[in-house]
């Protein structure tokens, strides 16, 4: 089952490259499967996750964090720490940890309540508990999947494609800074080669162009927004070749900089 969510990750980060125009050349049928899940191919935390194991099993205990703030009252904000704490849930996962996954699961719902998403998110919950106690980890990693997707054909259905897209912005920024934290820690060139992702960050500038004016103006996401070229720039390393050790650790630094301003930075 693992080997198959691999080839089927591999296949997806991929195929966003060929879709946003970067240098990979996949046929229509895989170019199909890429944008499989959402309207915005941004690929999920746990594809990211998946590609990344191909070269070797990172330390995910290593790489989880402490609770993350409840209390945010700035939509903009709500969406894309909900985003990050679902990367959270898929590190718990292959982590193993079934009292994490208990707490991110929690957490999920309670982040997802607060931006108004149906019950048919809320009752995951259950669900999500019933296999961590069980230590069911393949069935943990697709409620996971699905508890994602419940919340962002939610927000479609209310009209929130704006929270849609920083949901998976979130999670995207969170998913980049584990990967780049998890090849610094036992560097591998075939796995930083999975960080060159230039075209997919520019997809996710122009999605942010996209979003309502007084979404645009909120001044976190203008904060993102304005951080992301230098990101863009971080991961363009030449076609076929990983980037070194400390090219890692700048597109590291660069992506936890913008997490901590997700998790801290105050309403205005």
């Amino acid at each position: 089952m693992r080997r198959v969510r691999q080839f089927v990750a591999t296949i997806l980060l991929l195929g966003c490259c060929a879709l946003i125009g970067a240098e990979n050349h996949l046929p229509a049928d895989q170019m199909a499967k890429a944008i499989r899940l959402d309207s915005i191919s941004i690929p999920s935390p746990g594809e990211l996750f998946a590609a990344l194991e191909k070269p070797g099993k990172p330390n995910w205990v290593g790489q989880m964090r402490g609770p993350v703030g409840m209390n945010y009252k700035d939509r903009a904000q709500i969406a894309l720490n909900l985003g990050s704490l679902i990367a959270d849930g898929f590190i718990a996962v292959e982590a193993k940890d079934s009292q994490q996954v208990k707490n991110i699961g929690t957490d999920i719902i309670k982040m997802a309540k607060a931006l108004g998403v149906s019950e048919n998110v809320l009752s995951r919950g259950n669900s999500i508990n019933e296999f961590a106690e069980n230590d069911e980890w393949d069935a943990l990693q697709e409620e996971l999947e699905a508890t994602q997707n419940e919340v962002k054909s939610s927000m479609q259905t209310h009209r929130d494609q704006d929270l849609v897209i920083l949901v998976s912005i979130g999670g995207w920024i969170r998913g980049t800074q584990v990967v780049s934290a998890a090849v610094m820690q036992n560097y591998d060139e075939r796995a930083a080669k999975v960080l060159r992702q230039p075209g997919l960050v520019n997809f996710i500038q122009s999605k942010l162009n996209d979003v309502s004016p007084e979404m645009r103006n909120d001044p976190l996401v203008k904060d993102v927004s304005s951080q992301l070229p230098e990101v863009e720039k971080l991961v363009s390393f030449p076609t076929g070749k990983a980037p070194s050790a400390d090219d890692v650790k700048k597109v590291n630094e660069a992506v936890g900089k913008i997490m901590t301003q997700i998790q801290t930075k105050e309403s205005k």
